[in-house]
């Protein structure tokens, strides 16, 4: 996996997805993700986005959407218009146990210390875990420092993935992720729909907001109810085909 995904020696790849056909009735599609470390992961919004690209474009799907199953989850995906995907990312879970993370309490802020400094943080699952710092103003070698030791903190037993964001308006901000087993990623839907939904969650965020990450634009919607599903918009792009020997 190391040598398929280092950048030196193919293409390669933050992560692998793996489409194979569901063995049950609601969902056509079941998809796996592999870190580019080995290591596999529940949920991946920018790789939904990119198998509804493939589904619908490639593959000339008639219809303009679908169900696929996911480790964790289901999802539903949407065709727009020419490359751009709307995903259904299902509910926002809240409880510290569907994380894991190593707390009794369901609060919008959590502190934890880092290097002898209190951080506050917001949690939530997106199907995979999350946790957001709001930020001023961002600084790389704090954002790479502090993202790797909280996504290997002992509080979060399985490790989490860490997203730093700028709030710039009610419907604006901008975010750096960085992910367990991969490092900082130039964009991170799940990490995009967490960051939303806790904004939201904190009265910071309108219901739908634009997310700027140095990979690109997504756009995410959240009506703001424990119930309500979160919802995922951006472009995908078709880049290259080849032939992974193994």
């Amino acid at each position: 996996m190391r040598t398929w995904s280092d950048r030196h020696l193919g293409i390669g790849f933050d992560q692998l997805l793996i489409l194979q056909k569901s063995n049950c009735l609601k969902a056509k599609y079941y998809y796996r993700i592999i870190n580019s470390d080995g290591t596999e992961v529940e949920q991946c919004g920018n790789g939904a986005r990119c198998i509804a690209y493939y589904l619908f474009i490639i593959k000339k799907i008639k219809k303009n959407k679908i169900c696929i199953r996911t480790k964790k989850r289901y999802l539903y995906l949407e065709y727009l218009y020419k490359n751009f995907m709307k995903i259904d990312m299902g509910k926002p879970l809240f409880s510290p146990c569907q994380l894991p993370f190593l707390n009794n309490d369901i609060k919008l802020y959590y502190s934890i210390e880092i290097d002898k400094r209190i951080y506050k943080i917001s949690i939530v699952s997106m199907g995979n875990p999350h946790c957001i710092v709001q930020i001023e103003d961002f600084n790389d070698n704090l954002i790479k420092k502090i993202g790797y030791k909280l996504s290997i903190h002992p509080l979060f037993p399985k490790g989490v993935n860490v997203g730093f964001m700028q709030v710039i308006s009610e419907n604006k901000i901008f975010l750096k992720v960085y992910e367990r087993g991969v490092g900082e990623t130039k964009s991170c839907g799940t990490g995009a729909c967490a960051a939303v939904v806790t904004g939201i969650r904190n009265n910071l965020l309108c219901n739908t907001v634009d997310v700027f990450l140095s990979g690109g634009q997504l756009q995410v919607t959240w009506r703001g109810g424990l119930k309500d599903t979160v919802y995922m918009s951006g472009e995908a792009t078709h880049v290259y085909d080849g032939v992974l020997k193994y």
